[in-house]
């Protein structure tokens, strides 16, 4: 098992997944603190590297595209201190953060795990029900009713219509943005047969936001909403699969000796010609010992 702790959090890694804590310290973003421990299946993984800086360094984790609902809902706009697949390394556990990328990419490495795209979600989302208060208003889900309540700050006009209920069903798409600059950020949710161009500050199916400590915490709803919603990379529903789908998705015994048996072979290739260093090899053929 592989572990490296910061104030900026915790990862660990046991050779299935990864266990993300965020820490406690001041710099650590609301939505981290929020969101809690996150696990993160190795299949879900499409890369991870660590950046070295004169005084502190950094480890980031790449999902596979479409594996995870937050960074699907939020469009990769989290900034670094919201962001749960960062870690801010001290510059003396820069060994310990390397040590930490070689065990992960060794993982990847021995179960093949390929970086494509996904067409199913590999991480869960939010927990519901929840509920967040921000910008021009207050954001409830509970799985499958979207609620929005507006305060004293919002735009007559689009309070006027009162509380907004929306069913999980009539959701087509919903998206997070930050406030930038000048520019208010929203939380806007795309109604089926009712679409709109209106800006946030007056479109009844958003929360405008202005950039304030708590925004990053709508991108939760977001999150939560976009793990219910079907796939956007579902190529078709389940039932209407060609058949031989289902066959190939389970394998026996036999099949997963086989399979680590041509590891083995193929590992013995790369030493060979010199890819693998004689460490290397020794590590990455332990490794799938123990799992024969």
């Amino acid at each position: 098992m592989a572990e490296i702790l910061q104030k900026d959090g915790t990862w660990s890694f046991d050779g299935d997944a990864l266990r993300l804590t965020p820490g406690r310290d001041k710099n650590v973003g609301l939505l981290r603190k929020t969101l809690g421990e996150l696990v993160v299946p190795l299949g879900a993984l499409a890369g991870i590297s660590f950046e070295q800086g004169k005084k502190t360094g950094r480890l980031r984790l790449r999902l596979r595209d479409g594996s995870d609902p937050l960074l699907l809902a939020t469009g990769g706009r989290l900034t670094e201190p919201h962001d749960p697949y960062q870690l801010t390394v001290e510059s003396d556990r820069y060994g310990v953060a390397e040590y930490f990328v070689d065990e992960v990419r060794d993982a990847l490495l021995l179960d093949q795990v390929p970086a494509d795209p996904v067409d199913a979600y590999l991480l869960p989302g939010p927990a519901v029900p929840l509920s967040v208060s921000a910008g021009d208003g207050t954001a409830r889900f509970d799985g499958e009713c979207v609620r929005l309540d507006w305060n004293w700050k919002t735009e007559d006009a689009k309070a006027a219509a009162g509380t907004r209920v929306i069913a999980l069903a009539d959701i087509a798409a919903v998206e997070w943005h930050p406030a930038v600059g000048l520019e208010n950020g929203y939380l806007r949710f795309t109604v089926r047969n009712a679409p709109t161009k209106a800006p946030p500050k007056y479109d009844p199916n958003s929360v405008e936001l202005w950039g304030f400590k708590k925004d990053p915490l709508m991108a939760l709803v977001a999150a939560a909403v976009q793990a219910r919603l079907p796939h956007p990379a579902a190529a078709a529903p389940k039932d209407v699969r060609p058949p031989q789908s289902e066959p190939a998705a389970t394998s026996t015994g036999e099949d997963d000796h086989d399979a680590l048996l041509r590891r083995l072979r193929e590992l013995g290739e790369l030493h060979r010609t010199g890819v693998l260093t004689d460490e290397e090899f020794a590590m990455a053929k332990q490794a799938i010992l123990k799992r024969m």
